[in-house]
C-alpha cells in the first residue's frame, strides 16, 4: 500500500511538472493557430521561426552573452578559487560566504542594483551592460563548482612538482588543472545555463533596441501568444535539458587495480 502512494505521489509530481512542458511541445507542431483544436502535424512554426530576423538577432545576442559570460566567469572563478584556497581558515570562511550572497539574492534586487550602478557610472545601457551583469552573476556558481576539487588536492604534489624544477606555471597546469578540470567544465556549463535561461537581470540591464530570447518572448507574449513563440519554447527547454544533463552528469569512476 505504501509503495503504490509512493508510486501515485511521484506520478502526480512529475505530471504537474512535464505535463505543462509536454503541452507546449505537442502545440509547436500543431498546423492550427488554434490551441484547442489539432490542425496536423507541422513544421511550419519552426521554418517560420528561423525566418524572423528579430528573433534570431535575439538568438544570437543570447549565445553571444551567454559563451562570452561563462568564459570570462569561468576564468575569474577558477583564479579566485585558487586564491581562496591559499587563504587561512577564517579568512576562506568568510570570503566564500560572501561569494554566496549573489546566489541567495533576490533577481529582482541585482538586476536593479546593477541598472543604478551602470546608471550612476554613466555606461549607457546595452550589449555591454547585460555582458558585465551576466559575468557578475555567474562568477559565484563557477567558485561553487570549482572550490569542492580546490578542496580535494593534495598541495604535497604541488610542491614535489616545484622541487622537481617545474615552474609555478608548469606545475599549475600539469598538477593542479588536471584535477580540477571537471570543476571548470561543470561551472562553465553552469554560468552557460544560467546565462541562457536569465530574464529577470537581463531585463534591468539591457537598453533599448537589444533583447536576448528571454526579453524577447516577453515582448511577444504581451502582444498574444503566436505559434512561433511554442516553436522557441520548445527549442530553449531542449538546450536546457541537455546542458542541465551535462552540468549534473558524473563520470564513472574507474575500479581501483
Amino acid at each position: 500500500m505504501k509503495n503504490a502512494a509512493r508510486r501515485i505521489y511521484i506520478a502526480l509530481i512529475f505530471i504537474f511538472m512535464y505535463a505543462p512542458i509536454a503541452t507546449l511541445g505537442i502545440l509547436s507542431f500543431n498546423a492550427s493557430k488554434s490551441r484547442a483544436k489539432w490542425g496536423g502535424f507541422t513544421f511550419k512554426w519552426y521554418l517560420s521561426l528561423f525566418e524572423n530576423k528579430d528573433i534570431m538577432q535575439a538568438l544570437w545576442n543570447t549565445l553571444a552573452i551567454a559563451l562570452i559570460s561563462s568564459v570570462v566567469a569561468t576564468v575569474v572563478g577558477t583564479i579566485s578559487c585558487i586564491a581562496i584556497q591559499g587563504m587561512k581558515k577564517k579568512g576562506r570562511a568568510i570570503v566564500l560566504g560572501i561569494t554566496n550572497i549573489p546566489m541567495l539574492n533576490a533577481d529582482i534586487v541585482t538586476g536593479i542594483s546593477l541598472m543604478l550602478l551602470f546608471i550612476v557610472l554613466g555606461i549607457r545601457l546595452g550589449f555591454f551592460t547585460i555582458l558585465l551583469a551576466h559575468i557578475t552573476f555567474n562568477i559565484p556558481y563557477v567558485i561553487l563548482s570549482v572550490m569542492p576539487r580546490m578542496k580535494q588536492l593534495n598541495p604535497s604534489v604541488y610542491e614535489a612538482a616545484l622541487d622537481l624544477g617545474a615552474s609555478h606555471v608548469q606545475a599549475f597546469f600539469k598538477v593542479i588543472f588536471p584535477d580540477i578540470l571537471p570543476g571548470i567544465l561543470s561551472g562553465f556549463l553552469m554560468a552557460f545555463t544560467m546565462s541562457l535561461d536569465d530574464f529577470i537581470i537581463t531585463y534591468f540591464t539591457k537598453g533599448p533596441g537589444i533583447d536576448t530570447l528571454s526579453t524577447k518572448i516577453y515582448t511577444e507574449v504581451r502582444k498574444g501568444i503566436k505559434p512561433e513563440m511554442y516553436a522557441l519554447s520548445t527549442i530553449i527547454f531542449v538546450v536546457v535539458l541537455v546542458l542541465l544533463f551535462l552540468v549534473n552528469r558524473t563520470p564513472k569512476e574507474k575500479p581501483a587495480k
